[in-house]
């Protein structure tokens, strides 16, 4: 995918335009007007803007261009290293730290920055298998993840008391500890929450 395609801006575009952008298309292609196939273009236009936000973070852009100079990125997506299996918007959003945890050929679906009770800055991305995350103010440690199959449940609310922004709460089958993913727009959280519990064995969720 490339999100600035998707979004109708020319690539580079700041990210105000594309905030622009993305509010102007989602009013014309909102399910209440444009029924289903409203709702899948929808899903394309949330994944798109929330792309170019993760790669317009003040630190994602540092964490690409050192990835960037790690030798010849053709080789290494020749190789099938660092995501080369990934469209190049989506290694950019992800940044090298991210990009470095990911198992062979794991599929990314959306990246979005949030916020942790351990990182004010936090990197969240939902892949074919698992959440995936990089703590951007931790010193080490940094990089977190957990398997749909290690999930007891996922749910999301709305924050007062705008309900303008929303948070996912996940809780492992193992421990007490809840991880809890705030500043996340609402449309995100729930198309995060719908993923983790399809990928939940039956009889969770």
């Amino acid at each position: 995918m490339d999100p600035y395609a998707v979004l109708g801006l020319d690539p580079g575009a700041e990210l105000g335009d594309a905030t622009r952008a993305y509010r102007e298309l989602a009013k014309q292609w909102h399910p209440d007007r444009a029924g289903e196939h409203g709702a899948a273009r929808m899903v394309q236009l949330n994944v798109a803007y929330e792309m170019l936000r993760s790669e317009h973070r003040p630190r994602a852009g540092a964490a690409s261009a050192a990835n960037a100079g790690r030798g010849d990125g053709s080789a290494r997506r020749a190789a099938g290293g660092s995501g080369g299996w990934l469209p190049e918007a989506m290694r950019r959003a992800l940044g090298r730290e991210l990009l470095d945890a990911l198992e062979p050929q794991e599929q990314v679906e959306l990246v979005t920055p949030a916020a942790t009770w351990a990182s004010p800055s936090t990197l969240l991305a939902v892949t074919d298998r698992r959440l995936l995350w990089l703590l951007d103010d931790a010193v080490g440690n940094r990089v977190r993840s957990l398997r749909f199959r290690d999930m007891e449940t996922a749910e999301q609310d709305l924050v007062w008391p705008r309900r303008a922004r929303a948070r996912l709460r996940v809780k492992p089958r193992y421990g007490a500890r809840r991880w809890t993913f705030s500043d996340l727009r609402p449309a995100t959280a729930a198309a995060i929450a719908g993923r983790v519990r399809a990928g939940l064995p039956a009889g969770r969720g």
